[in-house]
């Protein structure tokens, strides 16, 4: 839980306060100026509206150009960032053949897959040649190869569970899939930091959903006892089904799951866990199994494993792991499975390439010099940025590194001069986080040199003393 100082929320509500009320009163000023304008939209309604709108139009626009930032290179631990202007203070942006080489912290390229690799890149090219660019068809059609079913014999080996089905992105993975395991009668807990995907499942499912504080193991028991205690909404009934929904690492906090509780608690009260492992599989663990290796839980403890390809294994995707049971009640129900485009051949083996080199099976020691790179990385960096007075969130061995700015003037004020000073990175603001918690998210990777972050490290030092981020800095302020 982030504590923010009174100084620093005080600062940050009143610079959103001016903000809003400025806009507002722009808005107020063109109304009056456009009253002679038609307003006739022929019986329709405005397809924008609302704070939504607002929002965009006064707050986002201004800084859109630290967003969505279109690069030219491989995802590695150096991208070419394509360099853009604007003519209308934002209002649109248009691209420039010029392009910045950049230090990545931006990407979840954890082990260094997403680029030309010995053993992946030439096997993947010769999927290409052998399957094509894509299957153009969904799994129950035309659009299943051997490689989709070795895939998943390879992910429910690697993470130690019966069975696996895979999907064409890691978003689709919880958002079908979620609908599918429970319905109307059911009683989704969810993590209050879960992810959009995570919310928008558990919004389609029909089931009653309920929240319990991030990370709160006594939060989430309680909660539980109450659930269990009230039954259903109205007719008081047995709950049909009671479904946990965490994650490995939560991906704006860059913290742990505190799972072995979470597991202790929900055998105790019979309801079924579902971890979500996007940005914690492979990037974690001895041998990259995870949290479940990392923290010293079976993972025959946990009903549903979900995980992403498109992180740690330089592929796209999502996949289940789960019972035989349950992986062939999904084949037969899961709208992602029936209808959806499979994944594109050339991905999947990717994504066995990786593994195998994660394992050991390409007949080098390539992945455990990538895990324990990965680790050293990710402890060097975070704690040289504590060292320096920054305010970071999150576990050692975690690879995500939020950097708290609050202030909404200094996320767009951040991002641009890193990219100035050619360090490319992720800042996130409200919606995305809570509105007075603006950070910074660095994603650290095995592809990484020390010279890269010692780099890296000089430059977000600098920054911070442009921008007064340091922790002694707001001290100083509060003395």
């Amino acid at each position: 839980m982030v504590q923010i100082s009174f100084f620093t929320s005080l600062t940050t509500r009143f610079s959103f306060f001016l903000l809003f009320a400025f806009g507002q009163m722009r808005d107020f000023f063109r109304k009056i100026l456009d009253f002679r304008k038609s307003k006739n939209l022929e019986g329709y309604a405005p397809i924008c509206s609302g704070m939504e709108d607002f929002y965009v139009r006064r707050v986002y626009r201004r800084v859109q150009d630290c967003a969505n930032r279109p690069i030219s290179s491989a995802p590695d631990s150096w991208i070419d960032v394509v360099e853009r202007y604007s003519n209308d203070n934002n209002k649109t942006l248009h691209r420039t053949s010029n392009s910045t080489r950049c230090i990545n912290l931006g990407s979840f390229n954890y082990l260094g897959f997403a680029s030309s690799d010995e053993y992946c890149t030439p096997r993947v090219i010769e999927s290409l040649k052998k399957y094509s660019s894509s299957t153009c068809s969904a799994r129950v059609d035309g659009g299943t190869t051997n490689l989709h079913y070795e895939l998943e014999e390879l992910v429910a080996r690697f993470v130690g569970k019966p069975a696996a089905i895979i999907f064409g992105t890691g978003y689709v993975t919880n958002s079908a899939v979620i609908p599918v395991l429970i319905g109307k009668g059911g009683l989704i807990i969810s993590d209050s930091l879960n992810h959009n995907s995570i919310v928008n499942g558990a919004r389609e499912s029909g089931a009653v959903v309920r929240v319990f504080q991030n990370n709160n193991p006594a939060h989430l028991e309680q909660v539980l006892r109450e659930q269990i205690a009230a039954g259903q909404p109205r007719t008081h009934r047995s709950w049909k089904k009671i479904l946990v929904i965490i994650e490995g690492i939560y991906s704006m906090e860059g913290a742990f799951c505190k799972l072995p509780e979470i597991i202790s608690i929900c055998k105790k009260y019979k309801a079924y866990t579902y971890i979500d492992e996007a940005h914690s599989m492979g990037a974690v663990g001895k041998t990259g199994r995870g949290v479940c290796e990392l923290l010293g839980v079976d993972p025959a403890d946990i009903d549903i494993m979900m995980g992403t390809l498109s992180k740690s294994f330089g592929s796209c995707g999502g996949y289940i792991a789960a019972s035989k049971d349950t992986v062939q009640y999904l084949k037969h129900t899961c709208p992602a499975h029936i209808y959806a485009t499979s994944m594109p051949p050339p991905a999947v083996e990717q994504a066995i390439c990786a593994l195998k080199v994660i394992l050991g099976e390409d007949g080098s020691n390539r992945g455990a010099v990538k895990l324990a790179k990965i680790r050293e990385n990710s402890n060097f960096f975070r704690s040289e940025l504590k060292k320096m007075g920054f305010e970071v969130l999150g576990d050692n061995d975690s690879p995500v590194m939020p950097l708290m700015l609050y202030n909404p003037a200094k996320v767009p004020a951040f991002s641009r001069e890193c990219l100035i000073r050619e360090v490319a990175v992720v800042v996130v603001a409200y919606p995305a986080v809570p509105l007075l918690l603006n950070r910074a998210r660095f994603c650290i990777s095995a592809s990484h040199s020390r010279e890269d972050l010692v780099k890296a490290l000089e430059v977000i030092s600098k920054i911070g003393d442009l921008n007064k981020m340091h922790a002694e800095d707001n001290r100083k302020k509060l003395e």
